[in-house]
């Protein structure tokens, strides 16, 4: 058997806790200063003139890459034919570039040489 054996001196709480006196030293504390994150870099969409692709397929891409009503993309879709190319639409660099391999898929699936590039627009 184990013997428990009482102290003898009895326990004492603990006392207040010391306040030590202010000292005056010079601190500085440093700012957190929030960083505004950079816009992405902006790319313009355009579509290239060719002899080849049907205006009704522009029309076609136009509204269902590009997401244009029927009026907006024939305006466009004339704007290419007339002076050679036409700005699609304004986008930050890497939706810009998808849409573009999107346009280029559907228009080599579609057996037409539609050609679209994506412009990085000037600062």
């Amino acid at each position: 058997m184990h013997a428990i054996f009482a102290s003898s001196s009895p326990i004492r709480p603990p006392g207040p806790p010391q306040v030590l006196p202010l000292q005056e030293e010079e601190t500085v504390v440093a700012e957190r200063q929030r960083q505004k994150p950079k816009p992405p870099p902006m790319c313009q969409v355009v579509m290239l003139n060719d002899d080849f692709t049907p205006m009704e397929f522009v029309i076609a891409v136009l509204q269902q890459f590009f997401g244009k009503n029927r009026d907006a993309a024939t305006q466009i879709m004339l704007k290419i034919h007339l002076e050679g190319r036409g700005v699609c639409g304004v986008y930050p660099r890497e939706i810009a570039e998808t849409k573009v391999a999107l346009v280029m898929d559907a228009a080599a699936e579609a057996g037409h040489p539609l050609q679209c590039v994506a412009e990085p627009l000037a600062d």
